[in-house]
């Protein structure tokens, strides 16, 4: 079980630093003038692919509460 935990706080890590680097990515593209709208569409779906996976994966991680 640990090594479950430990294998998705890792996974997590990793997804996050990609996020923030799509996030300089779409900042770069919308400061430098001119851009490809479909690329910019491309990352920003990716983004928020990665979003919605790590607030999966970090639900994971929440003890399950019994009401």
């Amino acid at each position: 079980m640990d090594l479950e935990i430990e294998a998705i706080k890792a996974k997590i890590t990793q997804l996050k630093a990609e996020h923030r680097s799509l996030d300089e990515d779409i900042r770069r593209l919308e400061e430098g003038g001119p851009f490809n709208p479909i690329e910019m569409q491309r990352l920003k779906r990716r983004k928020l692919a990665l979003k919605d996976l790590l607030a999966r994966l970090e639900s994971k991680l929440l003890p399950d509460i019994i009401a």
